[in-house]
Parts: C-alpha cells; sequence; structure tokens
C-alpha cells in the first residue's frame, strides 16, 4: 500500500492532515536502517491501528505488521494483507520467531511492527518474540509510541538488542516510563 503512488500522493497529504486536524503531534525520526522490528507502546486500543498506518505514511516508511489470523478471514484478507498485515496463528506454536527472521534475511528493506503486549488488553510480561527476531536477524528494534495522553506519536529511540534478553527488555520497559495508552488503565509499562 506504501509503495503505490496514487496511493502514497494522496494518503499522506491526507494522514498529515488528519493528524494535525485530530491534535497528533510527531515526535523524533524513524531509523534509517533498512530493516528493522518496530515494536509500539502501549497498545490498549483499535484507535492505535488507523494511527500507526497514518504516521507510517506521514514518515514515509514501508510498514508491515502481524495481526491475530481472524482479521485475514474472508473479504477482509487480501485488504489486510495489502495493507502490511501478516496474519499470525496465535493458539498454535508455529516458529512465528523463525519464519520472521527468515523473511528479514531474505529481504533488503523491510519493517515489521510487532506489538510486545501481544493483546490490547492490560499484560505483567511482554512476549519476547519481538526480541529475538531483532536478535536473530542482526537487526535494531525501534521503539515506536502513542500517548494519548499528550497526543504525540513517534520514535523514542534505536536498540541494539545485547543476547540478555530479560536485561534488555527491562531497559526497554524504562524508556517507555510516562507514556499513556488510549485505555492507560490497561497499560503497566
Amino acid at each position: 500500500m506504501y509503495n503505490t503512488p496514487i496511493i502514497r500522493s494522496i494518503v499522506t497529504p491526507l494522514c498529515k492532515f488528519s493528524l494535525k486536524i485530530a491534535g497528533w503531534k510527531l515526535q523524533g525520526q524513524p531509523p534509517s536502517a533498512a530493516k528493522y522490528v518496530l515494536i509500539a507502546v502501549p497498545h490498549t486500543s483499535n484507535w492505535d491501528f488507523p494511527i500507526s498506518l497514518a504516521m507510517a505514511f506521514v514518515y514515509g516508511f514501508d510498514m508491515h505488521w502481524m495481526g491475530k489470523d481472524s482479521l485475514f478471514k474472508g473479504w477482509r484478507g487480501p485488504i489486510m494483507r495489502w495493507m502490511g498485515g501478516i496474519p499470525i496463528i496465535r493458539s498454535s506454536s508455529n516458529n512465528v520467531v523463525e519464519q520472521t527472521i527468515e523473511k528479514f534475511n531474505e529481504s533488503e528493506q523491510l519493517v515489521i511492527a510487532v506489538p510486545p503486549e501481544g493483546t490490547r488488553s492490560k499484560v505483567d510480561k511482554w512476549k519476547t518474540g519481538f526480541y529475538y527476531i531483532a536478535l536473530g536477524a542482526k537487526i535494531p528494534i525501534a521503539l515506536a509510541f502513542l500517548d494519548y495522553a499528550n497526543k504525540t506519536g513517534g520514535f523514542l529511540s534505536t536498540f541494539e538488542p545485547t543476547g540478555d534478553a530479560e536485561t534488555d527488555i527491562a531497559q526497554i520497559r524504562t524508556l517507555y516510563s510516562g507514556i499513556s495508552g488510549k485505555y492507560s488503565s490497561q497499560c503497566d509499562i
């Protein structure tokens, strides 16, 4: 979707206008790397999706995203895939991490958004797939955010995984301190 010339030339200004009218401001810049895992925290609302897509258009990068397989059923499937969606079957262990690492290794340029919470509900512990994808593919993790309290979204920084998942993820979580999701009672960062 992002690389369709007519779509990009029409949708990018529309996204800029829509974000401005809604009061959203952008902060930071996406990584300059051709490949990275993008995490967006916190994830508490369905509104996170269209706002994130709009920001990807404004920032000018081609974002792919992982979503539960039920989003890809029926007529929605082709649309969701065109929008960058990658279906994930959450009920089975199907080597998603290994498959995603392989996809990164085969690609010259690829950005995949992975929600560390794995759901819009409150979780005590993040899923670690995003971390092991980045570590295995030897790519950075872009720390993206949507702060509904301040109507600001964008990028905090880029994180290079060291291999110490527990320490690295704890450090990443501290960088999100003070950022509020749409339903802040559902996030615990």
